[in-house]
């Protein structure tokens, strides 16, 4: 004999197992954290990039890579500098620098975080791009270094003072949008 089964039950079946499926899926925050994973304490990269990733930036962060030698734990956060997902300003840039090396901080123990930002350089067909005769594919347009303890204000005022840190003014100037000047 024939079983029929009703569409609302089908509906409802389908309806149940999508939800533990879902349930069952890992986080968007820890796929892109562990997706961009690197170094030799990959574990530590993927939670301070869960952490990350949790929330929305402006600039796309590529990779984080967490590196540990002789005891010493440091981070480095590589940012694209061609991907903003909106138009931002030098300083909304800055500020979300400081962010993000406090969002390292907090979720590890590395005693330096090294952000930078690369461009893509353009490479002709059949460059070399890997292994030992490699050609660079991109270029540092950005990069700071903030060791552990440096307070958010220190930090915020060096990077607004452009002190002890690399920035392209070339590339600044085509990548950020005006700031509003205060009447």
């Amino acid at each position: 004999m024939r079983r029929v089964t009703s569409p609302l039950a089908l509906i409802a079946l389908f309806a149940l197992l999508g939800g533990r499926a879902d349930a069952a899926r890992p986080a968007l925050a820890l796929v892109n954290a562990t997706a961009r994973a690197e170094g030799n304490a990959r574990a530590t990269a993927v939670r301070i990039g869960e952490a990350i990733f949790a929330r929305s930036w402006n600039a796309q962060v590529l990779h984080v890579e967490a590196n540990v030698h002789a005891a010493h734990l440091v981070v480095g956060l590589m940012l694209s500098g061609v991907k903003f997902h909106a138009g931002t300003t030098r300083d909304a840039f800055l500020d979300e620098i400081a962010a993000l090396a406090a969002v390292t901080f907090a979720h590890s123990t590395a005693e330096e975080a090294d952000i930078w930002a690369a461009v893509p350089i353009p490479v002709a067909k059949g460059t070399i791009v890997s292994g030992d005769l490699a050609q660079p594919t991109d270029r540092t347009v950005f990069a700071v270094s903030v060791r552990r303890g440096e307070s958010a204000a220190a930090l915020t005022r060096r990077l607004r003072s452009q002190t002890n840190l690399f920035l392209d003014q070339e590339w600044a100037h085509r990548a950020f949008k005006p700031s509003r000047q205060r009447v």
